[in-house]
């Protein structure tokens, strides 16, 4: 289980956050998850399915995927040959398949086919981690359960010098301990807007960035006068 304050960030830290959250507010005032879905059963298995994959291709699959499982239900009860052969251009689909009929059997076995609005009862399904369950909390019932802590977060999170750490439940932790609660679910929303369409991962737009002045490049090389 992660927690919030596990460390203590200083005032600089505390100080560079603000301006992050309000740079971020000001470049990205509505953005939102890019997962096509209507309601938590299709975005968390949309969310399953995101992991090594984007969202584009996703949502290319996801239409047929819930023509044929519209619900829980028909999923736990779908073939797992059939679900791979719709999934399969999202990578790893055998793993995946197996994953989203295992999702489908556990919330109807353990929860009548209702969508707990608990992280720690969700984690328990199959396929879901602390990402999966806070997408689906923040985006469809505004539960500010943790952090999303996708690629995009984890390094940009680490370029802004918001964090030392590597490992996801530790960015967490570190983001939790310095983001007012309220702001958890719109930094990762916002977070993500930002590294596809600035901070890109191998070619980063570090002049045009609206969080240049608060950001500490951490492991980028000096900017040409």
């Amino acid at each position: 289980m992660v927690r919030s304050g596990c460390s203590v960030p200083n005032d600089e830290a505390r100080s560079r956050a603000k301006k992050v959250l309000r740079g971020l507010k000001r470049a990205y005032p509505d953005a939102e998850c890019a997962l096509h879905h209507d309601g938590p059963f299709q975005l968390l298995a949309a969310t399953i399915l995101s992991a090594q994959c984007t969202d584009e291709r996703v949502n290319m699959v996801t239409p047929a995927l819930f023509e044929k499982f519209p619900t829980a239900e028909t999923l736990a009860k779908g073939r797992i040959r059939d679900i791979e052969r719709i999934v399969k251009s999202t990578g790893f689909f055998r793993a995946k398949a197996k994953s989203l009929k295992g999702m489908a059997q556990g919330l109807v076995a353990d929860h009548g086919g209702e969508f707990p609005r608990d992280v720690e009862e969700l984690i328990k399904l199959p396929g879901v981690g602390r990402k999966t369950a806070n997408v689906v909390l923040g985006v469809c019932y505004g539960i500010a359960s943790g952090v999303v802590v996708d690629t995009h977060v984890k390094r940009i999170s680490n370029l802004l010098g918001l964090t030392t750490e590597g490992n996801p439940e530790k960015i967490e932790r570190d983001l939790m301990g310095l983001l007012p609660k309220k702001e958890w679910i719109a930094y990762s929303h916002r977070i993500i807007h930002h590294g596809r369409k600035i901070c890109i991962a191998r070619r980063p737009q570090c002049p045009e960035c609206p969080l240049l002045r608060c950001c500490e490049r951490v492991g980028l090389p000096p900017l040409e006068s």
